[in-house]
């Protein structure tokens, strides 16, 4: 997970908190920025040190926020910190709003996924050497610039990548050192190296669930109001 510095343009800073005066309104309502879709997938720790929380999917329809699903998710080692000031190898996952550029995995496609899906094939790398011009991307094959002991070998992770979706946390303009390879994932053993992982049932429910033409997005945050969600 690794990235090159560049500015984050935030349009919108927005605590991510899970009670208000208004609890009852749905959490994406209580949001000032949600991508600007009619999906939208929350991811809620208790707090920046936590391991574990809730992820939460949502449909707009007809002006209302309405939860499609809901699970238990796990967060990075070290929990999570605000993505703009993340560094790379801290086992930290990142706070924010990002878009979900494509969905991949080992196993075929879930029946009825419509998102943009990779097959992963014995070829398929995440770059995430510093040093590469592929930083934060997959390729087929590695490039030769792309040191294989600085990237994920995407098939050596049958069980995390069964199924997934890139979370675009320093996708469009990777900076350097920032971080790489940050996807929503199926669990392992434990906690992430920086990902957001649910149950492998989960997974398949949301990769069938996204709509490429909802322009789903992802919000990373606390419960604790300690981070805020901001868009890059």
């Amino acid at each position: 997970m690794r990235h090159r510095r560049a500015a984050a343009l935030a349009l919108a800073s927005v605590p991510l908190l899970a009670s208000t005066p208004d609890a009852a309104v749905p959490l994406p309502a209580r949001m000032a920025d949600t991508g600007g879709g009619t999906q939208l997938i929350t991811a809620l720790a208790p707090g920046t040190a936590s391991t574990s929380g809730t992820v939460t999917w949502w449909d707009l329809q007809n002006g209302r926020w309405t939860k499609a699903g809901s699970a238990q998710a796990r967060f990075g080692a070290n929990g999570l910190v605000e993505g703009a000031s993340r560094r790379q190898g801290t086992n930290t996952t990142p706070t924010g709003l990002y878009d979900l550029p494509f969905a991949f995995g080992i196993k075929a496609a879930p029946g009825g996924t419509t998102y943009k899906y990779h097959p992963v094939h014995r070829d398929s790398w995440w770059c995430q050497d510093n040093r590469s011009r592929s930083y934060n991307r997959w390729t087929e094959p590695r490039p030769a610039d792309c040191r294989a002991a600085e990237s994920e070998h995407l098939v050596a992770y049958r069980t995390q990548y069964a199924h997934a979706l890139v979370i675009g946390f320093n996708y469009r303009n990777p900076v350097h050192g920032r971080g790489a390879g940050i996807f929503l994932h199926v669990n392992g053993r434990g906690p992430t190296a920086g990902c957001v992982s649910v149950p492998v049932d989960v997974m398949r429910r949301i990769v069938a669930w996204a709509d490429p033409a909802a322009k789903p997005h992802i919000a990373i945050g606390t419960a604790s109001g300690t981070t805020t969600i901001v868009r890059y």
